[in-house]
């Protein structure tokens, strides 16, 4: 390397943060993964996106289930440990950055 660099003021670590985003290692199926290209190619997204938008889903969906469940004077809990309280606030979450990920892809359209 040449001696005119100077890299006392760097910094270790990734170029550009991911806010919002966390990095973690997960073992999935061949088949959702081949399923999740798939359908990345039709729709012009990367795969992880498409997993990522995919398990959004459901999750909001599954909130949806348990509010009308709720309701209903069933259920107090969706999963082990995780009340209806957090998913509300797990939605409210998503809902926020879903309208965020609208206002990127389609600029033109007014919330």
């Amino acid at each position: 390397m040449k001696d005119e660099y100077d890299f006392s003021a760097g910094k270790r670590g990734a170029v550009a943060s991911n806010k919002g985003k966390t990095r973690i290692t997960i073992m999935l199926d061949d088949a959702v993964i081949e399923a999740a290209r798939t359908v990345a190619e039709t729709e012009g997204f990367g795969y992880q996106t498409v997993i990522n938008n995919t398990l959004r889903h459901a999750l909001l969906e599954g909130s949806r289930q348990l509010e009308r469940t709720d309701e209903s004077g069933l259920s107090g809990q969706f999963k082990k440990g995780i009340t209806a309280a957090d998913l509300k606030s797990l939605e409210r979450k998503l809902s926020a950055a879903i309208g965020e990920i609208r206002r990127v892809l389609e600029p033109d359209v007014k919330p």
